[in-house]
């Protein structure tokens, strides 16, 4: 019966939510920087590069009440080449006691500001396995960036502890090799702290050993994580288990909540309804939840938005946008992790997005909408920036978490590639990418999932990513339309940029056309030049029209006219492109056919004449001015046009 009641409140409450329209990814992206106002000095440390860690035993020892944690760290790992020292990054307010290498007793080892070294007894030859064993203690560096947080919660003021490692804390917290190469296959925590309080970390409980007053916790996550990933919370939580959904009976795993208990109440847990609910929306569009054989949940902490850590997002509330894009995580930024800095838009572009898909899938068209035209007007703020950093924009958490270009601008590019592709296309892409061997729990770059749309596409996709992801701007659109001939219109495209760096935008372009009453037509034309004609059939006299009726296109100040005077004949036919060196196109307005074409050099002098064909080579040509005259069944016109 319980369980049939969780159920009727998934479904119950799924419309309580459908007012909300406007993304809160500012709060969002503002969490996941973690305010630090600084550039940090922490690139891929080159004296980590030499092994390879392949499980961890993190044994940590904390109170709340106390800003100090005792750990000890068994690493397993194997060289990749010759090894005479062991690195692990450490901040130094934290003190190594001692070190054990297959355990034995290691003397010789030292710390600086950032790391641990420590010095091998002997070489260690490259494909050889070790387990070292780091004891530490001491009160994690208060830096500013707040990867280790001891506070309270609630009027009762009662202690907590958190973590909030990305992108470049785990180090002040643990002695662990912290980069964008190296995922640990698995990993088993052990969090020891008072009785009273209730610990939190990656997968799935296992034991909870009482000793005195003392209470050890032991996590155990069987796949591959980042050191940035890896989590601890403790404080006196209420624990909130939820069913998934009743639309996926065959799942097993369980979602499992740690919430203030002065937070817990009937509203809240029906916000958390909502869980098993877009659970199961990502997990139709995409794959199943990538952790299915542990857990999914969340844990409250005292930080102002999420952090998706494996298995377990700890969140500020349970808002059903804060929800959405964290769970997003771990399909994108979790299962598949972005393989630098510069690519963290596959993280955070893709859970932002899919935040905004929540919004359609349950709220309609009009609320998508209007978060995608939100998302816009923040991107548009600013004439430049680029979805890609580069690598001094990739040692900046400011930029990194960028709510304008990580974010927003990676999440309507996206969009844009399912508008270009087409859902079936798109979807079927981003499913292969989540599949690949290679990706899967491993880690991706910006080239990989180009890689999979281009397959599924079938053609290539170089131009749009080099003009949307790599440089920078967005194009401002130019659109009239004129009705021609009846059940004619033409439609010319122009545009302008906002940045020098993409001179012109290929998009294909929606508009709107509107006629007496309520008679309306959207069509899509393929932008490929700019001032571009397009002829196209409309069953009704064009009385308005509206450009990107469903904000499908970054852009900015962009115009759609009605041109109202009478079709004019000479207007009607257009060359392109002009100037040219290969090609030349001409446009006519359904009705009217070429019945001749002759080229002429400026001394009168016929270059080629041809009957009805539309576009003509004239790479032959000499470069400079040559002139056109084409016949028509409607009169003839002349062109000057302009071979380069």
């Amino acid at each position: 019966m319980k369980n049939t009641i969780l159920y009727i409140l998934c479904f119950s409450f799924i419309g309580t939510f459908a007012q909300k329209t406007v993304s809160e990814t500012s709060r969002i992206a503002t969490s996941e920087m973690k305010s630090a106002e600084r550039k940090m000095n922490m690139v891929v440390n080159p004296n980590t590069q030499n092994y390879d860690v392949t499980y961890h035993k993190l044994e940590f020892t904390v109170d709340p009440a106390n800003y100090f944690i005792s750990g000890k760290i068994t690493t397993t790992y194997t060289a990749l080449a010759n090894m005479t020292t062991l690195t692990f990054d450490l901040s130094s307010p934290l003190v190594v006691s001692s070190v054990k290498i297959n355990n034995v007793a290691v003397f010789s080892f030292s710390q600086n500001t950032s790391e641990l070294v420590i010095t091998l007894p002997t070489t260690q030859i490259s494909g050889t396995q070790a387990i070292v064993e780091v004891t530490y203690s001491g009160a994690p560096p208060q830096n500013g960036f707040f990867a280790f947080t001891s506070t309270t919660h609630g009027t009762a003021a009662t202690p907590v502890i958190y973590t909030l490692s990305e992108p470049f804390g785990a180090r002040d917290w643990w002695p662990c090799k912290q980069d964008l190469n190296d995922k640990i296959n698995s990993i088993d925590v052990y969090i020891t702290a008072p009785l009273r309080y209730v610990s939190v970390s990656n997968g799935v409980e296992q034991a909870a050993v009482i000793n005195g007053t003392q209470k050890t916790t032991h996590f155990s996550h069987n796949y591959p994580i980042p050191a940035y990933l890896i989590c601890m919370a403790v404080t006196n939580y209420d624990v909130y288990t939820q069913l998934p959904s009743a639309a996926t009976p065959t799942v097993t795993y369980r979602i499992v909540n740690y919430i203030y208990p002065e937070t817990n109440s009937p509203s809240v847990q029906n916000q958390l309804a909502q869980t098993p609910l877009i659970l199961d929306y990502f997990s139709t569009l995409f794959e199943t939840y990538p952790y299915s054989n542990e857990k999914y949940g969340h844990a409250q902490f005292g930080w102002g938005g999420g952090m998706e850590h494996t298995t377990v997002s700890f969140m500020v509330n349970f808002d059903r946008d804060l929800i959405a894009h964290e769970m997003a995580h771990q399909w994108f930024g979790d299962k598949i992790t972005c393989g630098t800095w510069k690519d963290i838009w596959l993280n955070e572009g893709f859970a932002t997005y899919l935040a905004s898909l929540v919004i359609e899938h349950f709220d309609g068209q009009t609320a998508f909408i209007a978060d995608k035209t939100s998302m816009i007007n923040e991107i548009t703020s600013s004439t430049g920036g680029a979805v890609y950093l580069t690598d001094t924009e990739a040692t900046s958490v400011n930029r990194i978490f960028s709510w304008r270009l990580t974010y927003n601008k990676g999440a309507m590019v996206l969009n844009m590639l399912r508008f270009k592709l087409g859902d079936a296309i798109f979807f079927q892409g981003i499913k292969n990418y989540l599949a690949d061997v290679n990706l899967a729990y491993k880690y991706a770059i910006t080239s990989d999932l180009q890689t999979h749309l281009e397959a599924v596409y079938e053609s290539r996709l170089t131009e749009f990513f080099n003009d949307w992801i790599y440089k920078q701007g967005y194009p401002i659109y130019n659109i009239t339309v004129q009705n021609t001939t009846p059940g004619q219109a033409r439609i010319t495209v122009s545009q302008t940029t906002s940045h020098t760096s993409v001179p012109f935008f290929k998009m294909p372009v929606p508009i709107r056309l509107t006629g007496a009453g309520t008679l309306t037509q959207d069509v899509v034309v393929n932008n490929i030049v700019n001032g571009e004609q397009f002829n196209i059939t409309v069953p009704f006299a064009v009385t308005g029209v509206q450009f990107d009726p469903k904000k499908d296109i970054i852009s900015k100040s962009s115009t759609a006219t009605l041109v109202t005077s009478d079709f004019n004949f000479d207007q009607s036919i257009q060359i392109y492109p002009n100037p040219s060196s290969n090609a030349l196109s001409i446009d006519l307005p359904e009705g009217i056919e070429i019945e001749s074409a002759t080229f002429y050099t400026v001394l009168g002098q016929k270059i080629m004449e041809t009957t009805s064909q539309r576009t003509w080579d004239i790479s032959s040509f000499a470069s400079g001015i040559h002139f056109l005259s084409v016949k028509t069944n409607k009169g003839t016109k002349q062109f000057k046009i302009i071979k380069e």
